[in-house]
């Protein structure tokens, strides 16, 4: 592997015109047929094999007529304080403002709500509500529909009533804050600040952008023919810019490295792609793999939006082993800055480290983290699993009107109908009746009604509605509870547990659905799929890491730590957006349950983005033990060559998952904190202290492989121990063992921290 990245990491170099022409080429392509493709299709949201998509799939052929994609508002009315809604002006001002709801061309129908046994006027008279069909879906309807909305519902407050607006007919597109360029600013100067070059710094953000670009463009080429929706490109782009960003930042940072070593420039370029090129396509498949592994939820957009986020990271890592070299060879000796390139006019490239010098800050840590290796291990272990206890109370669930900001017209009328009719309302159950098998259709609709109507919970259960054909029936259940409680759950579930005495009694199959259901059919699936999915991914990660770094502890090591960062990040979550600590401090106006994709989201993602900077920081220390260091200066080593720029990677992506803590949604808020904090339990906690705390205490045996093991695995040379012996048999007489003929003078002598009472671990 590290040969093959050398010859083609030189190759690159040397032919850097025509590599980067290439990529331009592609990006011109990628880019042509995306603006000439159609526009991307809204979310086609399945849930194969729960019964709520099997009475959405039931009705969608029983009731051919029924427009399921059609957008829909209900238009919340309240008296004046002291009035009825009914009493004559508040009737007749909500009349007029049903009836100009009507007179849009895209609505289909609108009910009157005080039409006899309608239900849309509450107990207590104060409040009654209005629904509308859309004959188009909800991203269909035009600006003069949604604008005489807004109208009507203002011409209704304009007589004295209160007007809220729910529905997904107003839905905009939420507020993504400034994400994207709060995280690219911050990756600038963090750049700039590891570096020293705006060149250099401007090298990573380039390539990554370029990358990026192919792979949102193909989406977009895509996107019809695949069914690849527009949230599809928002989490290949995330992902694509974090992985692309680093892996850049990996390979200009080893190039440096090299050329400080004294190696020339091509030779600098092959090696750096050999060495940190081969971490990087390693750290890619563990990428791939967790995002392919979401196939294994059963969920069609989860598996769409991996696998098209798993394509763009694919082209990051073809980006980072082919363009970055030749983009090297493009800014030649401006990759250091013009105050080193002074005062080193010859060669542009600073001196090495002078013996005896100050070590760096990474190589410091590593010496501290070698003296107190239990201390750091317990203190670190201990507060992330403190961090961690709140995941066990943890609720899923998903987003809702109740769960949009306060000063929204959808969680007003939200908290209009909940104080009107009762928190269920806004919950609905949608019993849905197959009586094909039934004697007596009519009877058997009824007996369901009946049970539904008297199973705890239910405060009402509307007459069944039939299809054309008189084999299918419809009924709608009030549960007393919200739509998110327990409560509305164990109702979900006590109709079901009936479905099969009422299918031996009458022959009719009763399925229920509805918003309410699909929640809970979701939830269930994401619990059901999380395990089997930690096992794939972890499972295959695991082979992979035990592959790269020949040894059995240092991958076990690496998934334990990982499970560790997660599970923190998702008590942190819990208490944020759940519990509601510090929800001021973020702007969390409600809490409530936590999203149901979250915790395998959140897996996916941060699996990929974890193992990256293990890869990349353990393969240091891996190289420097194979080429005869011993295994705590190996430690160091790995941290003297290795922690600056992992921190610099960890801060980017940081910054760029927290930039969305600064959105309106609830949910995109709820995203951007978990991962931001997830990356910072992980990179600084995980990697930083607990990595090399537990390699000073295994010590040899942390690169300990059975020898049977080690037979049968293929030797990949990530640490380019096979090319270095190659490059050394190449090199002539006198040379500095790179072939280059070039020396820089003698390295300095590794820096070994005091030694006390941890030589008998080996270290």
């Amino acid at each position: 592997m590290a040969t093959f990245l050398y010859k083609l990491g030189r190759l690159a170099f040397r032919r850097r015109r025509f590599v980067a022409l290439i990529w331009v080429a592609l990006l011109v392509a990628a880019g042509v047929g995306a603006s000439t493709a159609s526009s991307p299709p809204d979310d086609d949201f399945a849930l194969p094999g729960t019964e709520a998509q099997k009475a959405f799939d039931l009705l969608e052929d029983r009731f051919p007529d029924a427009n399921a994609d059609g957008a829909t508002a209900r238009m919340v009315f309240r008296a004046p304080n002291g009035e009825k809604i009914t009493a004559t002006d508040n009737r007749a001002a909500v009349q007029e403002t049903v009836k100009e709801l009507g007179d849009g061309g895209q609505a289909a129908a609108v009910s009157d709500p005080f039409a006899p046994k309608s239900g849309a006027v509450s107990k207590d008279g104060t409040t009654a509500y209005a629904s509308v069909t859309y004959k188009v879906a909800t991203t269909d309807l035009t600006d003069a529909t949604r604008e005489g909305i807004e109208d009507a519902a203002q011409h209704g407050r304009d007589a004295g009533l209160t007007v809220e607006t729910g529905g997904d007919a107003l839905l905009t597109e939420p507020d993504m804050g400034n994400g994207e360029i709060f995280g690219i600013a911050v990756a600038a100067v963090v750049l700039v600040l590891t570096f020293g070059s705006l060149v250099a710094a401007g090298l990573p953000l380039i390539t990554a952008l370029i990358g990026v670009m192919i792979g949102i463009s193909g989406i977009a080429v895509l996107g019809s023919p695949l069914g690849l929706s527009a949230n599809t490109t928002t989490l290949a782009m995330m992902i694509g810019l974090a992985v692309g960003i680093d892996y850049a930042l990996f390979i200009a940072s080893r190039y440096r490295a090299e050329l400080v070593g004294g190696r020339e420039r091509e030779e600098a370029a092959g090696r750096a792609v050999g060495t940190a090129g081969s971490a990087v396509v390693f750290a890619g498949l563990t990428v791939v793999i967790a995002l392919a592994g979401l196939a294994v939820v059963n969920i069609p957009v989860l598996t769409k939006m991996g696998l098209a986020a798993a394509g763009t990271v694919v082209i990051a890592v073809l980006v980072a082993i082919t363009l970055v070299p030749a983009a090297l060879g493009l800014v030649g000796k401006r990759i250091y800055g013009r105050k080193v390139r002074k005062a080193n006019p010859g060669t542009g490239v600073p001196a090495r480290r002078a013996e005896g010098a100050r070590p760096p800050a990474g190589a410091r840590w590593a010496g501290f983290v070698l003296r107190r290796p239990l201390m750091v291990l317990a203190v670190a272990v201990l507060g992330l699993g403190a961090i961690a206890v709140p995941a066990a109370s943890m609720q899923l669930g998903l987003p809702d009107e109740g769960n949009q900001p306060a000063d929204t017209t959808q969680r007003k009328a939200y908290d209009l109908l909940s104080d009107g009719f009762g928190p269920g309302f806004n919950g609905p159950l949608m019993v849905v009746v197959d009586t094909r098998q039934s004697d007596d259709p009519k009877a058997a609709a009824r007996e369901v009604g009946e049970r539904v109507a008297k199973t705890d919970g239910v405060v009402a259960a509307a007459p069944p509605v039939f299809n054309k054909t008189g084999d299918t029936a419809t009924l709608t259940a009030i549960p007393e509870s919200g739509p998110s409680s327990t409560e509305t759950e164990d109702i979900v579930h006590a109709i079901r547990d009936q479905a099969g005495q009422i299918e031996s009694a009458t022959g009719a199959k009763v399925l229920v659905s509805g918003a309410t259901a699909v929640t809970i059919d979701f939830s269930q699936v994401m619990n059901d799929a999380l395990v089997p999915y930690l096992a794939l991914v972890v499972g295959l990660a695991f082979l992979l890491l035990m592959l790269v770094f020949r040894s059995v502890l240092v991958p076990l090591k690496a998934a334990l730590g990982f499970l560790l960062s997660v599970l923190a990040a998702l008590g942190a979550v819990v208490a944020v957006f759940q519990w509601g600590w510090l929800a001021g401090l973020i702007g969390v106006e409600q809490t409530g349950p936590i999203m149901s994709m979250m915790p395998i989201f959140m897996v996916g993602v941060i699996f990929g983005l974890a193992m990256d900077y293990e890869v990349f920081l353990v393969t240091r220390m891996r190289e420097a033990y194979v080429h005869g260091e011993g295994p705590g200066q190996a430690v160091i080593t790995g941290f003297e060559l290795g922690a600056r720029v992992v921190t610099a990677a960890a801060v980017i992506m940081i910054s760029v998952f927290a930039g969305f803590i600064g959105a309106s949604e609830a949910m995109i808020k709820m995203m951007g904190f978990g991962l931001a904090v997830a990356i910072l339990f992980d990179a600084f906690v995980v990697r930083m202290a607990i990595v090399p705390a537990v390699l000073a205490l295994l010590g040899k045996k942390a690169w300990w492989l059975p020898g049977r093991l080690d037979r049968i695995l293929p030797n990949v040379d990530v640490e380019g121990e096979k090319l270095r012996r190659r490059l050394e048999a190449e090199a002539p007489k006198g040379a500095d063992g790179d072939g280059s003929g070039e020396s820089r003078g003698p390295a300095p002598k590794p820096w070994i921290p005091r030694q006390r009472d941890h030589e008998s671990s080996g270290v």
